[in-house]
């Protein structure tokens, strides 16, 4: 089965079906908030809202791993996660729809790991390819099926939020080889990872990072929100193909 995690600007989706909603428990808390079991374009999706659906969780205090955990024990395998980031790079421009495939972690203090006792057995996860290039594969199939531009590639820079990031420090994240600015792909990417489910984000650019295109002084929160809801509706599209492919 297939999941989809919504980040800003995706607190709900508006084509799936929805059968019921269930709260969930796990060994490391509450989710963000009750899953959304639906169709959508005929197929079982479970989707939930990764900030809550009021938008009330800052990135740094999201619980990662009861997400990720609540979502395989109701056996999802594929994950698909819509971020919203900052462009660095010159053609990631507002409104771009990008598939990364690196990523560099900046984060700190956040529970990024399941293997955080000394009493079990633990194994170090390969992450050379953080995403999983089959499910990246299948949401840049999708897009080209719906005919909407996105870009294949990218390194992903992981910042701890919920404060965004001066001009010098996204100099630094350029210099380390970041082509775009987001604040939850860590540790949620490292964590899918340890639990063996297929995970990839399609990150939408909602705003140039800071001290590139016009972005000088600061992000207008209400330019950032219109064009992540102009994207949004680009993204609904390429979910349904997304889901539509899935092997189960």
């Amino acid at each position: 089965m297939l999941a989809i995690i919504g980040g800003h600007g995706l607190a709900e989706l508006a084509s799936l079906k929805i059968t019921h909603r269930q709260v969930m428990r796990t060994p490391y808390g509450e989710p963000s908030g009750a899953f959304l079991f639906g169709t959508l374009n005929q197929h079982e999706v479970i989707f939930l809202a990764r900030h809550g659906y009021g938008h009330t969780i800052p990135p740094h205090l999201v619980n990662y791993r009861a997400n990720l955990w609540a979502l395989r024990e109701q056996g999802v395998n594929n994950i698909v996660s819509i971020a919203t980031v900052g462009g660095i790079r010159a053609d990631l421009t507002p409104g771009t729809i990008v598939v990364p495939d690196q990523i560099i972690d900046y984060t700190h203090g956040r529970d990024a790991t399941f293997y955080d006792t000394r009493d079990a057995a633990y194994t170090n996860a390969n992450f050379a390819l953080p995403f999983c290039p089959a499910l990246r594969n299948r949401i840049l199939s999708g897009a080209n099926i719906v005919q909407q531009p996105c870009v294949d590639g990218g390194v992903y820079a992981a910042t701890q939020g919920p404060r965004l990031d001066s001009i010098a420090e996204i100099n630094r994240y350029e210099r380390d080889g970041a082509d775009m600015v987001g604040m939850t792909g860590m540790p949620e990417t490292a964590l899918a990872m340890e639990l063996g489910l297929n995970y990839a984000i399609a990150a939408i650019v909602v705003n140039y990072a800071a001290g590139r295109g016009d972005n000088n002084r600061g992000i207008d929160m209400e330019q950032v929100n219109a064009v992540a809801n102009a994207a949004m509706e680009r993204v609904r599209s390429i979910l349904e193909c997304v889901v539509s492919s899935d092997g189960g």
